[in-house]
């Protein structure tokens, strides 16, 4: 089986793959750069021919196939998908974790309330709104899985005053679970990143004094 007109990307992938070194001529090539898999064949996905490498030496690449009824719905998923690999990355780079399910919004939130309490003035009322706007997180994690999030948010919030320091939310069951037991975390450093460009974001908007528009066009 022939490969014909392959582009540079996919001659690097086959070479990660099969573990194989990528050669300029044909002539006398020597065993060891050469790679191997254990099955090679032609598959049909959809309405498109492919060809399936199984059983790959070095396994260093591979490829995802998203399909889709229309294509706002597959750049979609592959902007989720990106993400989420982007997130995986980012956690391999740096190995610290936090619970998830909404556990580390709701901390977050208690300690700035905490915070808003030992100040004076408008700062306060500043403070106390950012606290709300975090704990919003848990609330959306809520509402998305169809539960009531109103009464999710509170629970979790007295689990943690409590003491149960990695409670978060559940969403196979509607309840306040550990996140411990579950082993449901998030990458420390994607979370901070996100809470940082939120922030930036929200103060770059407070900075807006004044809005101009230009008159449209006179038809």
């Amino acid at each position: 089986m022939v490969i014909e007109h392959a582009d540079f990307d996919g001659i690097e992938r086959l070479s990660a793959v099969l573990g194989a070194d990528i050669l300029s001529t044909f002539d006398a090539p020597d065993e060891k750069v050469l790679g191997y898999c254990d099955s090679i064949e032609q598959i049909m996905i959809g309405e498109d021919k492919v060809i399936k490498f199984s059983g790959c030496k070095s396994n260093e690449a591979c490829s995802i196939v998203l399909r889709g009824s229309g294509s706002h719905i597959l750049d979609e998923a592959e902007r989720s998908l990106h993400d989420a690999i982007c997130v995986l990355v980012a956690a391999v780079k740096n190995h610290r974790v936090i619970y998830g399910g909404g556990n580390a919004e709701m901390r977050m939130s208690l300690a700035v309330e905490d915070l808003a309490k030992t100040q004076e003035g408008k700062q306060a009322i500043a403070i106390d709104a950012f606290a709300m706007a975090i704990r919003q997180i848990p609330t959306i994690i809520a509402d998305n899985a169809g539960y009531d999030s109103a009464e999710l948010t509170t629970n979790l919030r007295s689990a943690i005053v409590n003491g149960q320091e990695d409670a978060g939310l559940n969403m196979f069951g509607g309840k306040v679970d550990s996140m411990e037991n579950l082993g449901i975390t998030e990458c420390f450093r994607v979370k901070e990143q996100a809470l940082v460009s939120a922030t930036e974001a929200a103060e770059m908007i407070l900075r807006v004094d004044d809005i101009v528009r230009c008159a449209p066009r006179q038809r």
